[in-house]
């Protein structure tokens, strides 16, 4: 169940996982978390969004920014989630970092989503900043590549 690239007619699937996915931080924002108004067709052009499943279950956003790659987004959709799928994505990022030769991984998460910042400390992310951007208060964290 590798990860493969995104393609314009993974879009519906796309948003509907994203959409399930962050529907349950709605009642803790004062405004749609940022990946539900993303604009996913731009990064599948870019070449920079990757889906697994069948039907699509999970997804991850990938960018490089100098000597990391950043994890725009991850997203499982709810009726996939624990069964491993988030750990198979965010292990495909680590090998695509070292693949490309990058020496960390980055990725920020909103203040109010909690449960993601400690499964990002699990995985080894340690957090390097808080500030507010856009309008979101955001925990930025990153992983080094040894």
């Amino acid at each position: 169940m590798d990860p493969r690239s995104a393609t314009a007619a993974d879009l519906p699937a796309i948003r509907e996982v994203v959409g399930a996915a962050y529907a349950g931080y709605l009642g803790r924002m004062d405004r749609p978390p940022a990946p539900m108004l993303a604009d996913y067709g731009a990064a599948v052009d870019a070449g920079q969004l990757w889906v697994t499943g069948q039907p699509v279950a999970g997804l991850i956003e990938l960018t490089e920014a100098g000597e990391a790659l950043h994890v725009g987004n991850v997203a499982v959709h709810p009726g996939s989630q624990g069964t491993g799928l988030g750990r198979l994505l965010m292990d495909f990022a680590e090998r695509r970092a070292i693949l490309l030769g990058l020496t960390r991984l980055s990725l920020y998460t909103n203040e109010v989503m909690t449960e993601n910042q400690a499964i990002y400390t699990h995985l080894g992310y340690r957090e390097v900043d808080r500030h507010a951007e856009d309008g979101y208060r955001r925990v930025y964290m990153e992983k080094l590549l040894t």
